[in-house]
């Protein structure tokens, strides 16, 4: 266990171990690994709400890919603290969750969080790491770069992923592969000033063979919320980049009996910073809320969408039955392409 100092560089690490020293006995709580950094090391955690069964489709829920944007894994854990205080007396959230697999790996990097740094111990950018080149001009160093370790970007070996993409390919593998239905989001934050659901591709302008079902999952999320702020869209539209994780793993899934629909939750987060320009001085300010009031605001702003895709994922077989693949991907590529 790292000492009182390097803990407190953490407080997501010290809330995440307090709530798995009280997990009832039916939530488990696996370590799937832990990284150095210097002479300390960090723990990766893994949360299943149940015991996992690949007969039933599964929802994870990522967080902190990128060290500074500490946010997404505080929203995960707080969302995590509030299924646990329910589970002990709400009978619909129990039924619910019977009818799908649950995981949370809300600490992804945690060196890269530990460090106040975007990329990992190695200097790498996890987002930019995986197995996958852009098709088409990629933004330059934002895109990915392997000119040096010292650039934000850094792409390090991708024939050799890193470790905490290898474990993070490997859990995607052996559970989410393993339904016949998975999503996944994967929290954010630090680009632009609304909050916005990304899906692939970001290595391309191309739409993704799935884009009726994705356009679907956006009509019923609008339908269902029509009160929601939510811009839902390819990445694609915003700029193109090498190494993308769900790119990797959504094209890895076509080769699978699976449907795995990865998304990504960009928190806006340059609303902070136009609140509050003083926050630039700290290294976290671009991509966290900082302010009390705030990081309160964004810890409950996201609980709608999360229990959305919890309900979209328990009844995927209602709502793509009644799709009209054709019909839908034909006005998805009106709208987006």
């Amino acid at each position: 266990m790292q000492n009182k100092r390097q803990r407190s560089l953490l407080p997501e690490l010290i809330r995440l171990e307090a709530l798995i020293d009280t997990l009832p006995a039916t939530v488990k709580a696996t370590e799937l690994a832990r990284f150095q950094s210097g002479l300390h090391s960090y723990p990766s955690y893994l949360i299943e709400l149940a015991t996992f069964d690949a007969t039933k489709p599964t929802l994870l829920l990522t967080g902190g890919v990128h060290g500074l944007e500490r946010i997404g894994s505080a929203v995960l854990i707080a969302f995590l603290e509030s299924l646990l205080q329910r589970l002990e007396w709400d009978h619909g959230l129990q039924h619910q969750l019977s009818q799908l697999n649950v995981l949370f790996l809300p600490m992804v990097n945690p060196v890269g969080m530990a460090t106040h740094r975007r990329s990992n111990g190695n200097g790498v950018d996890l987002m930019r790491n995986a197995p996958v080149h852009c098709e088409d001009k990629a933004a330059f160093l934002v895109g990915g770069q392997q000119y040096s370790a010292r650039l934000p970007w850094f792409r390090g070996n991708p024939e050799q992923p890193e470790a905490e993409n290898q474990v993070l390919f490997e859990l995607v593998r052996q559970k989410l592969f393993q339904s016949s239905f998975s999503m996944v989001l994967d929290c954010h934050s630090g680009f632009g000033q609304v909050d916005r659901i990304w899906f692939p591709y970001a290595k391309s302008r191309k739409p993704l063979p799935h884009l009726a079902e994705l356009y679907r999952l956006r009509q019923l999320l609008f339908d269902s919320y029509p009160h929601q702020a939510y811009q839902f869209e390819p990445q694609s539209l915003h700029y193109l980049c090498h190494g993308d994780l769900w790119d990797y793993l959504y094209d890895e899934s076509l080769q699978h009996d699976t449907l795995f629909l990865p998304l990504t939750l960009e928190m806006g987060s340059w609303n902070w910073v136009r609140k509050n320009p003083f926050q630039l001085l700290s290294s976290l300010g671009l991509f966290h809320p900082v302010k009390p009031h705030r990081v309160k605001r964004v810890l409950r702003t996201h609980l709608t969408l999360f229990h959305f895709l919890i309900a979209a994922t328990a009844s995927h077989q209602q709502w793509r039955r009644v799709m009209h693949p054709r019909m839908l991907r034909q006005e998805a590529m009106e709208l987006w392409y």
